[in-house]
């Protein structure tokens, strides 16, 4: 298994991505993008990209707070107001990611997807409003931004979105402000999948040393919600 962090800059940033893929696979691989939970990229992120590239994947976790390390809370959650409250920006950082994950010689740039979790899996549905290549993306416990009628008309990817019913972070009426903009912007392929009394961070087992309520490891939702992102991903991707 190959496995190396991957220096890169976004707007004069550093950034330090996780690649992994099993080089004793000969070919161009379908590829996954990455991106991590609100706090930064940590080994949660790392290991879900491990994890694909023993599947067949070329897999890349980018880092869209900086340095490849966790900041602390406050700083964490302060950048990822700006990025909500600037689109553009946001789009930027996942550009840059699909950028570096397109350059590795073991992608098939043709068989392209990303997954992201918290607000790792808003950052992928905004990669998706860009119009970019991508041709699947999955949001695990996604924190839903505003609606973006207008960007979500370009895209062009499948999505699939994975919630808790008991998410503070995807409320009821979050959601059906998403379900009402992917119809608005005619969005071709779609999902909003829920889980009945599911909270935040449902993939994470040290969801539950946060200590936050609403915020906890669910095990099955987690099994899921990962079988649902397989399946879609061998239908938009074909076979690894």
């Amino acid at each position: 298994m190959h496995i190396e962090d991957i220096p890169y800059t976004v707007n004069g940033e550093s950034m330090l991505g996780h690649l992994a893929f099993d080089d004793h696979r000969a070919g161009l691989k379908p590829a996954v993008l990455v991106s991590h939970e609100g706090p930064g990229l940590d080994g949660h992120a790392k290991a879900i990209a491990e994890k694909l590239a023993g599947m067949g994947y070329t897999a890349f976790a980018l880092d869209y707070h900086g340095n490849g390390e966790p900041p602390p809370m406050d700083q964490a959650m302060e950048r990822i107001g700006a990025f909500r409250d600037d689109p553009d920006r946001a789009c930027a950082l996942a550009l840059a990611g699909l950028d570096v994950l397109l350059a590795q010689p073991s992608t098939d740039p043709h068989r392209v997807a990303a997954i992201g979790y918290c607000y790792g899996g808003l950052l992928s549905l905004e990669l998706a409003r860009t119009g970019a290549n991508v041709k699947a993306v999955v949001g695990f416990h996604p924190g839903f931004g505003p609606p973006r009628t207008e960007a979500s008309r370009r895209i062009r990817a499948r999505i699939l979105m994975c919630c808790g019913t008991e998410d503070p972070f995807a409320t009821r009426d979050q959601r059906a402000a998403f379900e009402v903009e992917m119809c608005e912007a005619s969005v071709a392929d779609w999902s909003l999948e829920l889980y009945g009394g599911v909270g935040h961070s449902f993939t994470n087992p040290a969801a539950d040393l946060a200590g936050i309520p609403g915020v906890e490891y669910n095990a099955m939702a987690e099994r899921r919600s990962w079988k649902s992102m397989l399946a879609l991903l061998d239908e938009a991707l074909g076979p690894v």
